[in-house]
């Protein structure tokens, strides 16, 4: 049952791969699905089978058992398509509520204190790793995935430029460094080569082990260092993460322009291009829960309207 199961499912995440899905999590997933089936002794996919397993832990989320159905039922289509004696849940079927989180902006005094946190991990390499890491998040305002991705080639230390290879949709972009940012890289490329193992990975930013960076094992400290931080979600659904550092910068991106008096629209469109948005209104979410940014755009709106009153008086 299952090895051919398990044939199917590498080629289905081979599709999907080659279409452009990112299916790591999704693969683990429906790999520990098809355990769950051998364990029933079952040899296709039923909807009770992919409700049963979906809705495991039985104390978990509506959400995190939507998700889980979710990953079985493109699966069990792509199945279908072969044999019809699979069934694919239908959408209707534990449906995924759209809660997105409210992004948790941090301050300066914020952000020392996780990096300050970093020096209490237990070894010289994973200190300098994560707080190398966290800075230039802070300073870039780059995706956690697209750090991870990054290679030692990657930065330009002669021209003081990063390039980004692996963002969403495969798109590479360039981005210019401040001078500290680039002395703080090399540093860290100095202690790289003595603490950490000799490796073949070109990966910048390298585990105990000398390999690259992985994306739960981020997560995981970092949620360790904003304990130590002695940071507090400020709601149920604000949350100190990882991925807030990105909205940090863009906020503090555009309150530098209106404090210089740029024009704000012509920054929100270099912005953009800087995230590597597809589009401004991607980066339109990452302005809208600051209340001090909303103000100052406020204010500067209603002092262009007052302008524009006084020159038609």
């Amino acid at each position: 049952m299952t090895g051919s199961l398990r044939e199917q499912l590498g080629d289905y995440l081979a599709l999907r791969r080659a279409l452009g899905y990112r299916m790591a999590r999704p693969e683990k997933l429906l790999n520990q699905f098809l355990d769950y089936l051998d364990g029933r002794g079952e040899m296709v996919i039923t909807v009770a089978a992919a409700l049963d397993w979906a809705r495991l832990p039985a104390n978990g989320s509506s959400n995190w058992w939507a998700y889980r159905l979710s990953a079985v039922r493109g699966f069990a289509g792509y199945l279908h398509t072969l044999d019809p004696a699979h069934e694919a849940p239908a959408p209707d079927l534990l449906p995924q509520r759209p809660l997105r989180a409210s992004p948790y902006l941090y301050s300066d005094a914020e952000i020392k204190a996780l990096i300050a946190a970093a020096d209490t991990l237990p070894t010289p390499l994973r200190r300098v790793t994560f707080t190398t890491l966290i800075g230039l998040l802070v300073v870039t305002g780059i995706r956690v995935g697209e750090a991870i991705a990054l290679d030692r080639d990657d930065v330009d230390f002669a021209a003081g430029r990063l390039t980004v290879r692996f963002g969403k949709f495969g798109k590479t972009r360039e981005l210019a460094l401040h001078p500290s940012t680039v002395e703080e890289l090399r540093h860290y490329q100095r202690l790289r080569r003595r603490y950490a193992p000799r490796t073949a990975t070109p990966a910048l930013f390298v585990s105990l082990a000398g390999t690259r960076l992985r994306y739960c094992n981020i997560h995981w400290t970092f949620h360790r260092l904003v304990r130590v931080a002695g940071l507090e979600p400020r709601s149920s659904s604000c949350r100190p993460r990882i991925h807030d550092l990105r909205h940090s910068f863009a906020v503090r991106s555009m309150l530098d322009a209106y404090a210089a008096g740029e024009d704000g629209q012509t920054r929100l469109t270099l912005l953009s291009t800087w995230l590597g948005h597809v589009h401004p209104a991607s980066t339109y979410w990452y302005l809208s829960a600051s209340p001090e940014l909303m103000t100052v755009a406020g204010q500067r709106l209603e002092a262009h309207l007052s302008g524009g009153s006084a020159r038609r008086r």
